[in-house]
């Protein structure tokens, strides 16, 4: 399985402070934003891993990750054009992806607590076309929300409703095989403008083709002022168990 993260968007909800820089640059307690994506995949035994960058700083995003040698991981760079959306980002890896089953995580996802290598090797061998990770919040309105017929199974996913159908949502971690890129090829913008990740999770759900299961662990993004400071509180009160390591400082 291979991996991308995607590191690119206008982070607009955390002005001012990207005014001048990219969010995923941003500090989580100890160490940069995007450390922490790149420590998920690591740890589920991902080597090969595409980041999709954009927006601003994009060089200080290669300086500080360079080739992936100091994580243990191969890394590549695509650059995507504007703020088209999640779905659109995820079709900049085909040539990368190739055959693989390939795992998306976005960049602002802080995940501890549970161990995500064998829900990815149960996605792998299993017969499903997508997968995604769905988790309780509080906020579901700022999210794609997952909505339930009366027999508790999943019907869709609608992206940032004004009314929210229930408190579960598909968290930034997406299982995918190849055929996706062809969906993605077909997706419509939406009112946005942009190609949104629930559009390609909702046409996998007819056939029960799309593998679902909840995250009992800690998660949050850091998309907002106020996620953002959660994100700190959670990655400062982690144990450390199997975090990666900082790299060495490089010399100039």
């Amino acid at each position: 399985m291979k991996g991308l993260v995607l590191a690119g968007g206008t982070a607009t909800r955390l002005y001012p402070l990207t005014v001048v820089t990219n969010k995923h640059l941003l500090p989580i307690y100890d160490r940069p934003m995007i450390y922490y994506p790149i420590e998920t995949l690591a740890a589920m035994g991902i080597r090969e891993t595409m980041v999709v960058v954009g927006g601003k700083s994009v060089g200080d995003i290669v300086e500080l990750l360079g080739d992936g040698s100091d994580f243990g991981l191969d890394l590549t760079y695509r650059f995507q054009r504007g703020a088209r959306g999640i779905a659109d980002a995820i079709g900049l890896a085909r040539d990368f992806v190739g055959d693989d089953a390939f795992c998306t995580i976005l960049g602002d996802n802080i995940l501890r607590g549970a161990p995500l290598r064998s829900i990815a090797d149960t996605f792998e061998s299993g017969p499903w076309g997508a997968g995604t990770l769905l988790h309780e919040v509080p906020d579901p309105e700022r999210f794609g929300v997952a909505e339930f017929d009366a027999d508790g199974r999943l019907v869709g996913f609608e992206e940032k409703p004004t009314t929210p159908k229930s408190n579960l949502i598909p968290i930034g971690v997406y299982f995918l095989r190849p055929d996706a890129f062809d969906v993605i090829g077909r997706l419509v913008p939406s009112a946005r403008g942009e190609l949104e990740v629930t559009e390609l999770l909702n046409h996998y759900i007819p056939g029960d083709r799309l593998f679902t299961q909840v995250y009992d662990g800690h998660w949050t993004d850091a998309g907002t002022v106020q996620s953002l400071l959660r994100a700190a509180e959670l990655a400062a009160t982690d144990d450390a168990a199997g975090r990666l390591a900082a790299p060495a400082q490089r010399q100039p």
